[in-house]
This record gives structure tokens, C-alpha cells and sequence, in this order.
């Protein structure tokens, strides 16, 4: 008899049981992808390490706060990576200046609460489109795409931004709106 792979929302329902084979098979399939994004923003080996274990543990523990109708675990796991990984990033960088981590801080700015809107993906079909989506990237300005870094990568809000910058709160909004619009359109017409 051969085994087929357990659907990304077949393993998370496994999850939300209890089932530590599921969060293995989970570990397995997500762990490369989800170290590469951490490891991109904090870059420390050790620390991505750590950050990649809890990211596991919160799924283990919170896996009732995602949301099951909207089946998108990869969205979701990868989110979750990223604001994990921006979290710790700037309790190093803002010692003492940060509100306490706790379970509520967690469920309030860690777990991700995605839009009902955002299309189901996969972890196979991001895979495949990951080549389009970096050509629409490069295609943008440099400014475009170092105002996505900043935001996606480093975590900065748009007034963090504005600052870094030194431009005002509305040009960055713009900037950010715009660059998000232009990919849309590189990802839309296939000019990748």
C-alpha cells in the first residue's frame, strides 16, 4: 500500500488533535522553506534556529486559532514565520522597549488573522510560481522593492519606514501601495 501525502489542511486538522505525527510530517514540509525566510531576517544561524522551533510550538499549541474554513496553511505557516522572526528581531534591537511576550501579545501580534479574501495556496503551488513572483519583484524600481524589504523583511511600519527614509508618512503609503499594485500587475499579465 502506498502512502499519499497527507493534504497541508489534512495535517493541520491532525494538529489541532494532538497529533505529533502530524506536526512531524508539518516539521517536514515546511521547515526548509519557513528557516530560509527566517534566517533572511535575522540572520544569526542559532537564532533562526530557535525562532524556527517556536514557530513549531505555536502551531503546536495555537493550532485553534487558525482558521480551518479557510484552508490556507501556507499562508498562514509562513506568516507566521515571518512575524515570529520580525518579533524577535526588534526585541534585539529595542531591549526594554517592547511590551511583555505573553500568550495574549502572541494571539494579538504573532498569530496571523488573515483576510477571508486571500486566496488558498499551497506549499507545491508556492513553490512552483516562486521563480514568477522573484522576476515580478526584480521588475520593480529599487525604491519599490526597498520599500517591500523594509516592510516584509525588517518588519518596519510605515511611520519606521517614513523615518529610515526620512520622507513623509503619505509618500511611503503611496510608495508601498504602488509597488504592491505593480507586482500584482507583473504577476497578473505573466511579464515575468
Amino acid at each position: 500500500m502506498t502512502n499519499i501525502p497527507s493534504s497541508d489542511i489534512d495535517l493541520m486538522r491532525r494538529v489541532a488533535k494532538h497529533d505529533s505525527k502530524a506536526l512531524e510530517a508539518l516539521y517536514n514540509r515546511y521547515s526548509s522553506l519557513l528557516y530560509t525566510l527566517i534566517k533572511k531576517i535575522v540572520t544569526e544561524q542559532s537564532l533562526a534556529e530557535e525562532i524556527l522551533a517556536d514557530v513549531f510550538v505555536i502551531i503546536w499549541l495555537k493550532s485553534d486559532a487558525f482558521n480551518f474554513e479557510a484552508e490556507n496553511v501556507y499562508t498562514w505557516v509562513i506568516t507566521l514565520g515571518r512575524n515570529k522572526a520580525v518579533d524577535k528581531m526588534r526585541r534585539n534591537k529595542l531591549i526594554g522597549n517592547m511590551p511583555e511576550y505573553t500568550s495574549e501579545y502572541e494571539d494579538k501580534y504573532i498569530i496571523p488573522h488573515l483576510s477571508q479574501q486571500i486566496d488558498a495556496l499551497d506549499i507545491k503551488t508556492a513553490l512552483n510560481i516562486k521563480n514568477s513572483i522573484e522576476t515580478a519583484l526584480n521588475k520593480l524600481t529599487d525604491a519599490q522593492q526597498y520599500v517591500i524589504y523594509l516592510a516584509y523583511y525588517e518588519g518596519l511600519t510605515e511611520q519606521e519606514i517614513a523615518s529610515k527614509l526620512n520622507i513623509p508618512l503619505q509618500t511611503v503609503k503611496s510608495k508601498i501601495k504602488i509597488a504592491l499594485s505593480n507586482l500584482k500587475s507583473n504577476l497578473i499579465r505573466g511579464d515575468v
